[in-house]
């Protein structure tokens, strides 16, 4: 039996809500499965991934295949880093406290690139909302400085009549 490691779509319409399974490769995708290793709902920004790390390691290296999206969700949790340098054990290139080295490295890498993306999308965010304020700053005052064209426009020529009048009166008298 081979097994993989697979997603098992949940929730309903246009809502999907996602199960990480190990399952038999021949049960169909919402069937029957062996163990849950966790879940991910992409509903979410970022999507929210609960995984059981050891479980997951554990079928990895029991030769339990990922699919293609199961193998990115492992590899952004960290569980194929962790499966690489335990191999390099069994090989005898590493030990077991370089390996937890490594692996806190990496981790402690990963979390901070992770705050820095999450820091671009405020900082983002923020320079779109005040480049929309200043684009509507500029077209108000495109309103305004129309408005106030018009009122002159407006003024002037009744300003020119006041004036003739003045004259005329001025004339008659």
């Amino acid at each position: 039996m081979s097994v993989k490691i697979r997603l098992s779509r949940q929730g309903r319409k246009a809502r999907p809500f996602y199960h990480i399974v190990a399952a038999d490769s021949r049960s169909p995708r919402d069937g029957k499965f062996i163990e849950r290793l966790g879940s991910i709902n992409p509903m979410t920004n970022p999507a929210t991934v609960e995984l059981d790390f050891d479980r997951a390691l554990y079928w990895l290296q029991n030769g339990a295949q990922p699919t293609d999206t199961a193998r990115t969700i492992l590899s952004k949790e960290g569980v194929l880093m962790k499966k690489h340098l335990l191999e390099g054990i069994t090989k005898g290139a590493l030990t077991l406290e370089q390996v937890e080295v490594k692996f806190e490295a990496w981790k402690n890498e990963k979390t901070a690139n992770t705050l820095t993306d999450k820091e671009k999308e405020v900082k983002k965010a923020e320079e779109a909302k005040k480049a929309k304020f200043e684009a509507e700053t500029k077209v108000k005052e495109a309103r305004a400085a129309a408005i106030a064209k018009k009122l002159a426009a407006a003024s002037a020529p009744a300003a020119v009549e006041g004036e003739a009048s003045e004259a005329a009166e001025a004339q008659a008298e």
